[in-house]
């Protein structure tokens, strides 16, 4: 997590607490997208509460899909060992389904080797401005995008990096965990709706909720897209910094604030 002594935390002023939901809107949902590390995790891990979260939301026939920042090679092993139906990577780069061994490319990149290059020197490039920063361990895993640790990092420093990137014909952004070094218009709400078209396209938007808590999650919040939204508590350190906030909060931070979620729609059922 970056550090920066002037940021205000506060409540987004159009989110409303999910207690306030009704049961009505929430019995209608049938798959939920979520982040995963701070929206799944509990202090960096999965607790046994969220897997029987999991389990009961899969018995009462609610699909769960992982979107997430990690890399291909974390989230290829996450995606057949976790009770969900699959999970985006790379911030809506790849996709790989629960019952399948494939790997979907979501951005077309013609060449890998070429692609892979290219991000390392623009991460050299940014290295001269920052020298304090320090590719990711799972950076080596990766695909699509180019990931070093955000913890140091100070918002206006965050900011000078993304522009930075743009002037460099790349896009970025940045989690709780990570920096993302990425083509531009790879967001997660891009490849979560092509998944959405190409594989659960019984599915209308209103029947889909999207969950998450840092700023690489904030196309999720895009009620152009997404109508209903959630962002667990710990959302609220980056409420300032977020142009489309979540629909709605959970009082539970982290992967105590997904079981939230998930027991009022098992509830509403």
């Amino acid at each position: 997590m970056y550090n920066d002594s002037n940021l205000t935390l506060g409540h987004p002023s159009n989110a409303q607490q999910l207690s306030q939901a009704s049961s009505t809107c929430l019995s209608n949902i049938r798959l939920i997208a979520t982040d995963m590390d701070g929206t799944l995790t509990r202090e960096g891990k999965f607790s046994a509460s969220l897997l029987r979260a999991l389990e009961d939301l899969i018995a009462a026939n609610i699909q769960v899909l992982i979107v997430t920042g990690r890399s291909a090679g974390w989230v290829n092993g996450l995606s057949s060992l976790l009770p969900v139906a699959g999970a985006i990577a790379e911030n809506g780069g790849l996709f790989y389904p629960s019952k399948s061994e494939e790997l979907i490319a979501l951005t077309p990149i013609s060449d890998l080797v070429k692609h892979r290059q290219h991000l390392a020197l623009v991460f050299e490039e940014l290295k001269t401005k920052f020298p304090q920063i320090k590719e990711s361990s799972d950076n080596r895993f990766r695909i699509t995008d180019w990931t070093f640790d955000v913890s140091s990092l100070s918002l206006d420093e965050l900011q000078t990096l993304s522009h930075l990137c743009q002037q460099m014909g790349w896009g970025f952004t940045y989690s709780n965990v990570q920096c993302h070094i990425k083509p531009q218009g790879q967001e997660k709400a891009g490849g979560l709706l092509q998944v959405l078209r190409e594989y659960f396209p019984s599915y209308s938007l209103d029947q889909v909720v999207t969950v998450g808590d840092s700023p690489n999650d904030e196309s999720l919040f895009d009620r152009r897209y997404f109508p209903l939204s959630v962002g667990v508590a710990n959302v609220l350190q980056y409420a300032n910094q977020l142009q489309h906030q979540p629909t709605y909060i959970t009082a539970a931070a982290e992967g105590e604030g997904f079981c939230e979620l998930a027991n009022y729609i098992l509830k509403s059922l």
